[in-house]
């Protein structure tokens, strides 16, 4: 099995490539749980990356927003 690689997913309102960002194993299920939140009021949020620098996040102009786990290609819709 391949080491898990948890990543924050943004898809910016204003259209473009997806921001990702590399997160620690440990903080990526207790990101996962907020961001529907955080999405729906648009708050502001500092996230800690898998390398230690901390990335602080207004997520008034996210459309989409989901902690993915790199090693896995993701197709909407299918489990």
């Amino acid at each position: 099995m391949a080491d898990q690689k948890p990543a924050l997913v943004l898809h910016l309102a204003t259209g473009g490539e997806p921001l990702m960002f590399a997160l620690p194993i440990d903080s990526s299920d207790k990101l996962g749980e907020k961001l529907s939140e955080l999405v729906k009021a648009g708050g502001v949020e500092s996230v800690v990356t898998k390398d230690n620098s901390t990335v602080t996040i207004n997520f008034a102009h996210v459309a989409v927003a989901y902690v993915d786990d790199l090693n896995r290609k993701k197709v909407f819709g299918l489990n």
